[in-house]
């Protein structure tokens, strides 16, 4: 199995945690987020990592450099994305499009989770397309909000009106059977738009789920956290001492987009 992690972003709302290092490299619980990621990642046998990556790109690299020591048996290796100060992450995904040939997982870099979030997802029901999910009383303007019918995804954006909402995307999707074509297709269509420099690669599921099914995965009762700001940073911290705390919290994971 091969993860594709988005990594590119600075994460400019943390500044000044980000002003020489990337949001991928902050420390959470003495590890860097791309480390847990990558452990988390092993941990559930994905031996062939791809990492995104843009800002201070040399300093995840030289990350990247000890986690292949740490994890011998996984392939872990970087693709820059040269549009990163000036681009969304949808472009981040049409950097590495020549990776999506077989089964691959697609993680955003700033959500911390635990390790039972990604085996559910990858315990999902086959489809081409699965997006975890999780649910909650009320969602705030950046959550990313869906609308389902059932276990399939009809709407997904930041702006959807709240009496609508089903779920949020909690930035982690695992694609199978048809779907790494369909969405590396489905870049190149959007990438063809003027305002792709600007599109979430979120938009592109979107898009397919009006045209093919992709599917939703809850892991609602999981623990995970975006971090966006420095008070997640905080949040992050004290999950995962208490999963540390209670010996369940190895291996936790941080994603980052």
């Amino acid at each position: 199995m091969k993860a594709l992690i988005l990594a590119a972003g600075q994460g400019k709302r943390l500044l000044p945690l980000t002003e020489d290092r990337p949001k991928a490299m902050l420390d959470v619980g003495g590890n860097s987020m791309i480390g847990w990621q990558v452990d988390a990642l092993a941990a559930k046998g994905v031996d062939d990592i791809v990492v995104v990556t843009g800002f201070r790109a040399k300093v995840i690299g030289e990350t990247l450099a000890a986690l292949r020591e740490r994890h011998r048996d996984c392939r872990i290796r970087p693709v820059f994305n040269t549009f990163y100060g000036v681009a969304d992450n949808l472009v981040s995904c049409w950097m590495a499009r020549h990776e999506m040939h077989e089964p691959f997982l697609l993680l955003n870099g700033d959500t911390l989770f635990h390790g039972d979030v990604l085996g559910r997802l990858l315990d999902s029901p086959a489809a081409p397309v699965t997006l975890a999910v999780d649910h909650k009383p009320h969602y705030d303007e950046d959550d990313m909000k869906i609308r389902l019918d059932g276990r399939r995804l009809v709407e997904i954006g930041k702006t959807l009106p709240a009496d609508r909402v089903d779920g949020e995307s909690i930035g982690m999707l695992l694609f199978r059977g048809d779907g790494p074509r369909l969405f590396a297709e489905a870049l190149e269509q959007c990438m063809q738009a003027t305002d792709a420099l600007r599109q979430w690669y979120l938009s592109v599921i979107g898009a397919l789920a009006a045209a093919a099914p992709v599917m939703t995965r809850s892991v609602n009762g999981l623990g995970w956290c975006e971090i966006d700001y420095p008070l997640d940073l905080v949040r992050a911290e004290q999950m995962v001492a208490g999963w540390r705390a209670e010996g369940d919290g190895m291996p936790v994971s941080v994603v980052a987009g």
